[in-house]
């Protein structure tokens, strides 16, 4: 944008203008002085005339009308569609017979929110939030995973090979129907909420004992990052109501917890579970459930301290951290 005294701002534009129409200078002479063209010197002599100082202003490039623009009963059937379905510019378009481009111009016009910035459940726009500091706030969560059969499973051998594998694994442990029972491995989470900077362990189940001792020793990691926890929040499991993880988050830290049947509250770690999914866990085949086991530290390093955030405009947690160690290995 152009400083108030340039040549065609408004200042500019005024004074050509009354030397033309107050001090009877051709418009050719005042375009010339100003070095605009004759035309545009004429226009702004025209505004000058019919509206004074208030004609100098740049106006809008918006048209007066729109003959090409979507009827106002087919926007009105789009945001009735949105609001009631929750649906996509694609899928609104496919039922009403519109270009997705249009529905996606009509909602843009209303202003109505994407939806990943709504609650599926209510249609209402969630609430995101960023504490200002690393450890004002924690997420803790528990994300179970199917362990692996030595050998692998069907999906890196045949189906056939891959059941036997899972019977010689499971040895005596069978379900209910009897078939093999590998069980689960326990994805024990946390987040910082400020850094998105994450510890992870994986345990052999989720009672109340393992998430104590869990919290203890990625506390102690917080610690060594320089990072001092104030809150920790989590889901209402029963692990975490128990006696025995409050006395692990000790007097010095506030234990919040979620709403019920509301994960979106904690989706700052439901997210980091979703990406330890695709990034790790299902990323590549591996032979076993040790394997996989013993790739995690190096995703989690590079997770930490190399890989770009989204939400951090592309730089690491541990950008956030300040002296963090290790983020240049």
């Amino acid at each position: 944008m152009s400083h108030a005294n340039a040549k065609l701002a408004p200042r500019g534009r005024l004074a050509l203008a009354r030397c033309v129409v107050d001090d009877g200078w051709p418009i050719r002479r005042a375009a010339e002085r100003f070095q605009v063209s004759a035309g545009t010197a004429a226009r702004w002599v025209s505004r000058y005339r019919l509206l004074g100082e208030a004609g100098m202003i740049d106006r809008s490039s918006r048209p007066h009308s729109s003959p090409r623009r979507t009827p106002t009963q087919v926007e009105r059937r789009i945001i009735k569609v949105r609001v009631i379905r929750r649906w996509g510019p694609a899928r609104i378009g496919f039922l009403l017979g519109l270009h997705p481009s249009t529905v996606h111009r009509v909602l843009a016009r209303f202003g109505l929110a994407r939806l990943r910035w709504l609650d599926r459940a209510t249609g209402r726009q969630v609430r995101r939030y960023e504490h200002a500091a690393p450890g004002e706030l924690v997420h803790v969560d528990i994300k179970k995973l199917g362990r692996i059969p030595d050998g692998g499973g069907h999906r890196v051998t045949s189906r056939a090979v891959g059941q036997r594998n899972r019977a010689a694994s499971a040895g005596t442990h069978r379900d209910r129907h009897g078939k093999p029972r590998l069980g689960y491995a326990y994805l024990h989470n946390a987040v910082d909420d400020h850094s998105r900077l994450a510890y992870t362990e994986i345990l052999n189940n989720d009672d109340k004992d393992t998430a104590a001792a869990f919290w203890t020793r990625a506390n102690a990691w917080f610690i060594s990052c320089g990072i001092t926890v104030r809150r920790v929040l989590t889901d209402n499991g029963g692990c975490y109501r128990s006696h025995v993880f409050a006395d692990a988050l000790g007097e010095s830290i506030t234990h919040k917890w979620t709403r019920p049947y509301r994960p979106q509250t904690n989706g700052k770690v439901e997210r980091f579970n979703r990406t330890l999914l695709e990034e790790w866990a299902y990323a590549q085949t591996y032979p076993s459930d040790t394997a996989r086991a013993a790739t995690l530290p190096d995703w989690l390093h590079t997770y930490n301290h190399h890989r770009g955030h989204t939400a951090l405009d592309g730089k690491p947690p541990a950008s956030r951290v300040t002296n963090l160690s290790g983020q240049n290995n």
